[in-house]
């Protein structure tokens, strides 16, 4: 008889994996290296040091080690809202009327209300382990630097924090939650650092972008002695760090024999897309096994699906080193939508070659369809999603119909992010009726890219 599969699949403590993956050791085509934009040279360990603590600069180079050991100090803490659940979801199977077997990973049990932890008590301890004062970051809508407070709270670290100032002015619960944990919280851009003053008087009365906020993190971080930066997303350490959520995942889902069909994540800069889909993106690469993984990013700001793949900066001041990526131009301040999270002008690397081998595929949405897709699984789940969880939800929804339409009973998993009590003022205008849609015009993205960065041939 076929083993009963429950509702929610826990995993005990026991079951919580010992080591993180690095995706990129199973990669054939390597994501390029980063870039000194100086020389134009690969960064190497002695170039990231002044900016990175030491031991993510090496997991950040790092492209041939397959996993990664987690000190027991961070699995420690992370048994304090680890094993996170998997979650059938029968409910919204009913209200769709689909054949298709939905499945969510649900990473917002802890206080942060977020995945962003995963990666945050990580960077924090490296940073206590190296003997620092403190780190500097930037949040967009404030997942990340809640995370980030907490981790440094927990180790006794100074935490500088740059927010979106749109997120700022519109998330004032996620800020205090910020400051509760000791975190210095700034408005970015601000009139505080060079850069930020820089930014100000070229855009004047920018809503800001998480490529302003790592520009003026990054200058207050290498000019203050015995501080390093740190980062929630983009870079390949965060999404090493992430893939606690996939391992975890996949231990569940093998234990019930349970095998995705599609697996769908939101996108901005990559963490939570990028922890989801690595173990399983690694049995692809290795001819194991074929999913169909689909990321999904705002409309507002597509950087996979009207972006460029080429080299750029990975913030707005230009301060930082060079990535190659999907991009919309280190320029590009997207619109002041309600996902914060997801309003960054690039790609991780490691997902942008990913996609450029045609290994992942990509759509953009509308904010009031991702609303819409967030009120439906909030009134069947009995979870209210972050707006950009929310963005995974509405492509789960749209996949579940065309079962429906097929008579194919697909199984397909997204995850979850985070909750998403903090934005209710963007409930309230979509529930009102005063939410739009912000797409950029053809014309914006082409000035964008006019202003790529030239590179040598061949780059």
């Amino acid at each position: 008889m076929a083993q009963e599969i429950p509702y929610k699949i826990f995993l005990n403590e026991n079951e919580l994996p010992k080591q993180w993956y690095n995706v990129r050791a199973d990669m054939k085509n390597k994501p390029a290296p980063l870039l000194n934009p100086a020389t134009m040279k690969p960064m190497v360990y002695d170039d990231l040091r002044p900016v990175f603590c030491d031991e993510l600069v090496k997991q950040e180079l790092d492209d041939t080690t397959p996993f990664f050991d987690i000190p027991e100090e961070i699995l420690e803490f992370y048994k304090m809202y680890r094993p996170s659940p998997l979650v059938r979801a029968y409910c919204l199977e009913k209200k769709l009327n689909t054949p298709a077997k939905i499945y969510y990973k649900f990473e917002g049990n802890n206080t942060s209300g977020s995945h962003k932890l995963n990666s945050a008590i990580a960077q924090a301890y490296y940073a206590k382990q190296q003997g620092l004062k403190g780190v500097t970051t930037e949040t967009g809508a404030g997942q990340w630097g809640t995370a980030l407070s907490m981790a440094c709270s927990y180790f006794e670290l100074d935490c500088k924090v740059f927010m979106v100032k749109c997120s700022y002015e519109q998330k004032p619960f996620r800020r205090e939650v910020m400051r509760t944990y000791g975190a210095n919280v700034t408005p970015s851009p601000s009139e505080t650092t060079e850069v930020g003053r820089r930014i100000l008087a070229a855009h004047p009365g920018t809503t800001g972008s998480l490529g302003c906020a790592i520009s003026e993190a990054v200058e207050v971080a290498t000019h203050t002695p015995g501080n390093r930066y740190v980062l929630g997303s983009v870079l390949s350490q965060v999404l090493l760090h992430q893939t606690i959520i996939g391992l975890e995942t996949k231990t569940a889902m093998d234990k019930y024999g349970i095998v995705p069909d599609i697996i769908i994540g939101c996108a901005g800069g990559g963490s939570n897309l990028g922890g989801l889909v690595s173990p399983f993106m690694g049995e692809k690469l290795r001819g194991e096994r074929d999913y169909r993984i689909i990321a999904v990013e705002p409309a507002s700001c597509p950087s996979f699906t009207r972006g460029k793949f080429a080299y750029d900066f990975c913030d707005t001041g230009m301060v930082c080193p060079l990535a190659k990526m999907y991009t919309l131009g280190s320029n590009f301040i997207p619109s002041a939508n309600h996902a914060g999270g997801l309003r960054y002008h690039g790609m991780s690397s490691i997902l942008s070659q990913l996609y450029h081998d045609g290994l992942m595929e990509a759509r953009a949405v509308e904010q009031t369809s991702v609303f819409e897709a967030a009120e439906t699984f909030a009134r069947v789940e009995g979870i209210l999603p972050a707006p950009e969880s929310s963005h995974a939800i509405r492509a789960a929804i749209d996949e579940a119909i065309k079962c429906r339409e097929t008579g194919e009973a697909k199984t397909i998993l997204f995850g979850l992010t985070g909750t998403g009590y903090f934005d209710m003022l963007a409930y309230e205008k979509y529930n009102n009726g005063t939410m739009g849609d912000q797409f950029p015009t053809d014309e914006e993205l082409e000035a964008s890219f006019a202003a790529l960065p030239k590179m040598p041939e061949g780059l």
